[in-house]
């Protein structure tokens, strides 16, 4: 039987999915980060999955999301979408170091994430060594780029922009200390699994694969510790195929 668990970690609301019997052991965990406007819950079937496999797993709500949604509006929410990167970067280290306080973790530490999750799940990669396997559903870990593109988009679609130049270029500067395409050498080899649809109109997959096409010689003893898998058809959507992969990456790497 799998347990679900609504809890706080360092007052961050989560779902804590473990098998039965087993919350109060030290696991290998995984941390599952939702996207943009999604929330905890409707991600609960990758927690199932994982659990069923002997992880611990711990799904937080984002910042102004889930139960931590403040009621302001979707077209202003944008705004703080990398505040809301970088606060999640954040709060991983913290609900780490509060599962470690409890005895609750052992040394395999996995973080996947779609979309705006798979987005911080790279920016996780830049800053902390002890995430030993990671996984980007329909992420991107090019911080700089996205913002800009974003930014763009916006002022195309006559949207006012509650940032001045300068205020943007520094927002830019504060972002490049995360994006690991100008630090790839921070992965260290450590497994990485990424998927992602050739038709996403939201996360663009063309500046992801040139990052893995990038990272391809870091790998080249151990290419088994790097994966792509390229969906032809896929927009913004996450496949069954997809979930079933991430469960499979790591339990290989981290059980």
């Amino acid at each position: 039987m799998i347990e679900i668990h609504h809890e706080h970690i360092r007052n961050i609301p989560v779902l804590h999915v473990i098998k039965e019997g087993q919350k109060e052991a030290k696991l290998p965990i995984v941390f599952f980060l939702h996207g943009f406007t999604s929330a905890k819950e409707h991600n609960l079937h990758f927690g199932y999955l994982l659990a069923e496999r002997g992880f611990r797993v711990i799904l937080p709500d984002a910042k102004l999301h889930g139960e931590r949604n403040d009621g302001r509006n979707p077209e202003k929410l944008i705004f703080e979408f990398w505040n809301i990167v970088l606060q999640s970067i954040r709060e991983l280290n913290e609900m780490k170091e509060e599962l470690s306080e409890r005895g609750l973790i052992n040394s395999q530490i996995g973080v996947v994430g779609t979309s705006m999750g798979g987005i911080t799940m790279f920016g996780g990669l830049s800053q902390y060594n002890w995430i030993k396997a990671g996984v980007s559903l329909m992420g991107s870990p090019t911080y700089e780029y996205l913002a800009r593109e974003q930014i763009n988009s916006l002022e195309k679609a006559e949207m006012n922009i509650p940032f001045s130049s300068s205020e943007l270029e520094a927002i830019y500067a504060q972002l490049r200390k995360y994006d690991l395409t100008l630090q790839s050498e921070r992965i260290v080899g450590r497994p990485l699994l990424i998927w992602h649809g050739k038709k996403d109109q939201v996360v663009p997959f063309g500046p992801t694969f040139e990052f893995y096409q990038k990272i391809k010689n870091e790998y080249e003893n151990t290419p088994e510790r790097l994966s792509f898998l390229v969906d032809e058809n896929a927009g913004h959507k996450v496949t069954r195929f997809a979930f079933l992969k991430t469960v499979d990456w790591f339990s290989r790497f981290l059980l």
